[in-house]
């Protein structure tokens, strides 16, 4: 007798990162504080009353200079597929 093994997927983990404080409309670019370390390549959610997507974060900006990193505290500025509004939440997903 076979047994019959279902395949489980596993919802993948969301962690809070941080959130939207300004939106610049004209260029899509969304300015978050950051609760937790960031880097570019991983995969962020957005999240809110009207926002609801997924893009994965090719590049980021402090101070108008592109960085790869960013820590606990920094606002950084990450162009974004979609509007999001201020207070809106972002998550590492």
């Amino acid at each position: 007798m076979q047994a019959n093994i279902k395949k489980m997927t596993i919802p993948e983990e969301k962690r809070l990162i941080g959130k939207v404080i300004h939106f610049f409309t004209n260029i899509n670019v969304a300015v978050i504080q950051l609760s937790e370390k960031l880097s570019v390549g991983e995969k962020l959610s957005f999240e809110g009353a009207t926002t609801n997507f997924e893009q994965r974060l090719d590049s980021m900006q402090m101070h108008n200079k592109p960085v790869k990193e960013a820590s606990k505290g920094d606002a950084i500025g990450v162009k974004v597929r979609e509007r999001v509004r201020e207070g809106d939440q972002v998550f590492r997903i």
